[in-house]
């Protein structure tokens, strides 16, 4: 069955209209959000703790800044953009006592709603715009007229006025310029993790890691290991995101197609361990085990973060990456990344 796709024709912003929208966070998303709907010429308001260091950023990009608990009062839309861990408590103690009444939640990603630690009550609109892309380019891309794709989904529908809430602020947001998706908040929450562990932080981080040790422990240059096994995997994503993986096999020699079709690294035992992380997905298993670690003050995540902090790759990393000249050049993706490192914390609602 084809996706159902929306486009800007499809959604109508005057659904906004006289609305406030709050943006709890200002972070990678928040700030993109606040400033896109703010220019499509929705009233937004930030959301922030008093004493978080966002505070003056978000004022003086023009933003109207409050605290949650204040904003929660007035909004007829809350984006709740804090991180995964944090969004339970902020809700529970902040937002849901102040709520008014049929107030519409949003969310950039399902894991609370799906996982049960946010449960909204029945006469609120629950619904999900998720950009494809980090908040840098949602920003850059809606200042430059064009928008990154999003997946969107209405969990709870009371009023029967969900879905043009949603397609409304994913218009404001810039992404209908591009498309938004239909999907369910469990198929985006489950779909999102198994990508990020099975294939692209846990897959392909570990693969090119290990890669390395391979080579070096055969007695290989480490800087000739990192080209092959690292360095040139960029290539490779480029060409697949303009054209596939097709594109990436036919821009190689034949050599390298060969080998990636004889390849017995990635098999059916692979994919086992994969059905096997996607069930714990699946049955909250993953999600229980992360946020009791959360609750309990994060000491296996600081374990884990401080065991994998330094990948064996790295001992030449940054010497060879500074060969190249595109990494000297600051642009404008790196400027907002500094500004951000600089003057946004990654507090509980940044």
């Amino acid at each position: 069955m084809a996706a159902q796709i929306w486009y800007e024709k499809d959604a109508d912003l005057s659904v906004l209209e006289g609305k406030t929208v709050v943006i709890v966070g200002y972070g990678s998303q928040g700030h993109a959000h606040a400033l896109n709907l703010r220019d499509s010429g929705v009233h937004v308001v930030v959301a922030l703790r008093p004493t978080s260091k966002s505070v003056e950023y978000a004022k003086e990009q023009g933003l109207e800044v409050m605290s949650v608990p204040e904003a929660a009062k007035v909004a007829d839309i809350i984006m709740i953009l804090a991180p995964d861990q944090y969004q339970a408590q902020i809700w529970k103690n902040d937002i849901e006592p102040n709520l008014k009444p049929g107030a519409a939640i949003a969310f950039a990603h399902g894991f609370n709603i799906h996982y049960g630690y946010i449960k909204p009550s029945e006469d609120h609109p629950v619904f999900m715009v998720a950009p494809k892309g980090p908040g840098h380019i949602v920003r850059r891309e809606y200042a430059a007229g064009r928008g990154v794709p999003v997946v969107v989904a209405v969990e709870q529908d009371p009023r029967g006025d969900g879905w043009p809430i949603t397609l409304a602020y994913a218009k404001a947001l810039g992404a209908l310029r591009a498309g938004a998706i239909k999907t369910t908040f469990k198929e985006e929450t489950e779909t999102d993790l198994f990508g990020e562990q099975d294939v692209l932080m846990g897959g392909i981080n570990h693969l090119c890691d290990m890669g390395f040790d391979v080579l070096t422990e055969a007695g290989y240059q480490p800087e000739i290991a990192y080209f092959e096994v690292f360095h040139e995997l960029k290539m490779l994503v480029d060409l697949a995101n303009e054209g596939g993986l097709n594109k990436a096999r036919w821009s190689c020699s034949d050599t390298a197609q060969y080998g990636d079709y004889t390849s017995t690294v990635i098999n059916e035992e692979t994919k086992k361990r994969m059905q096997y992380q996607l069930k714990r997905i699946q049955d909250g298993s993953f999600a229980k085990e992360f946020m009791d670690d959360q609750a309990a003050g994060a000491p296996k995540f600081k374990k884990l973060q401080e065991e994998y902090s330094h990948p064996h790759l790295e001992t030449v990393g940054p010497k060879l990456r500074a060969m190249f000249s595109w990494n000297n050049q600051k642009d404008a993706d790196a400027d907002m990344a500094e500004s951000f490192n600089g003057k946004i914390a990654r507090t509980q609602v940044q």
